[in-house]
């Protein structure tokens, strides 16, 4: 494994998204031990850097995180997110009051069976409450030894550099892939200019970039996927046509599609740590094996030119959650 920098906080350059462990995808009703097993063959290979949320269950994931490093506490990078639920009773869906922010950090700290948090994320930007209330909070927390370091999710320039004015933001974590070029606004740029780091998620466009998601009969019928423009209708197939490229790379580079797709955002940037996630300890271990994958300079440049997938990555309701004006779903920014 290899290490970077989110700001001044080390991780492993690929972390593992737990969520699809507890929420929404196809297999999240494996067994916790089989769960766990995956947790600890991710640890044993080198990861530190292990993701988490409250809404990912709700509950359950948070809970499953901490049996898995139960003992193990101070070889993790341990991340998990507030705002999407409320517990103090407002009508949400988002909630970043100063009340709900406390109830929710305490309620993770018992479930991650921690005395901290290492990362702890705005999980979406909430209009009705300043981002500068929000990082004097997570400030106080920060003092009380309740969290480390502090990051947002989804959010878009103005607010990242709002709130970095309060308090130093250390990642900004946001969907971003050879599929999904939002952070191509000019809200990388910003993090490079401030020094924040970045975490993608969904690396692997929720496995279409896998080369081995070829059907929706492979999916459970309530699997989230299946209400997303990219996998609906005719989408699907058409995405697999537009896949051929990123194939046709990764026999050139003797690797797999998904392992491409990692070393491609791997070459992006110096400070970024995807959370690729999985249930499975052979998709772990391909994924992982994405740090000795070397991409020639036409092979990237070919890849940062691959063609728009046909959908958007969120539903139009869903991306309203969404800190931007704008969405760029074409990688080559059209």
């Amino acid at each position: 494994m290899k290490y970077t920098h989110l700001r001044d906080l080390r991780v492993s350059v690929i972390g593992l998204g737990c969520m699809g462990m507890s929420h929404i995808y196809t297999g999240r009703d494996q067994s916790e031990k089989d769960s766990i097993r995956t947790i600890h063959r991710a640890m044993e290979l080198g990861v530190t850097h292990f993701d988490s949320a409250e809404i990912y269950g709700p509950f359950k994931n948070e809970v499953l995180l901490g049996k898995a490093i139960k003992g193990r506490r101070e070889d993790v990078v341990l991340t998990s997110k507030f705002g999407m639920i409320s517990h103090v009773g407002n009508p949400g869906p988002l909630d970043s009051s100063a009340a709900n922010i406390r109830a929710a950090v305490e309620g993770s700290l018992t479930r991650l069976d921690t005395d901290y948090i290492d990362l702890y994320y705005q999980h979406r930007v909430d209009p009705a409450v300043p981002i500068e209330d929000v990082m004097g909070t997570l400030g106080e927390l920060i003092d009380e030894g309740k969290i480390r370091h502090i990051g947002l999710s989804e959010a878009g320039p103005d607010t990242i550099r709002r709130a970095n004015a309060v308090h130093p933001i250390t990642a900004l974590q946001s969907e971003y892939s050879l599929w999904t070029r939002d952070g191509d606004d000019g809200t990388l740029d910003l993090l490079k200019e401030l020094g924040i780091g970045f975490v993608p998620y969904s690396p692997l466009g929720r496995g279409l970039l896998t080369g081995t998601l070829r059907s929706l009969d492979q999916l459970d019928a309530d699997d989230w996927r299946r209400s997303n423009p990219r996998f609906a209708g005719d989408a699907l197939g058409q995405n697999l046509v537009r896949l051929a490229e990123v194939e046709n790379i990764a026999e050139e580079a003797g690797a797999t599609p998904a392992q491409v797709a990692l070393a491609w955002l791997l070459a992006k940037g110096p400070n970024y740590s995807p959370i690729p996630g999985t249930i499975r300890i052979s998709h772990l271990e391909e994924d992982l094996d994405s740090v000795n994958v070397m991409l020639t300079p036409e092979q990237l440049l070919a890849l940062d030119n691959l063609p728009a997938p046909v959908g958007d990555h969120h539903t139009a309701a869903q991306a309203k959650s969404f800190d931007r004006k704008n969405t760029l779903t074409s990688p080559a920014g059209e």
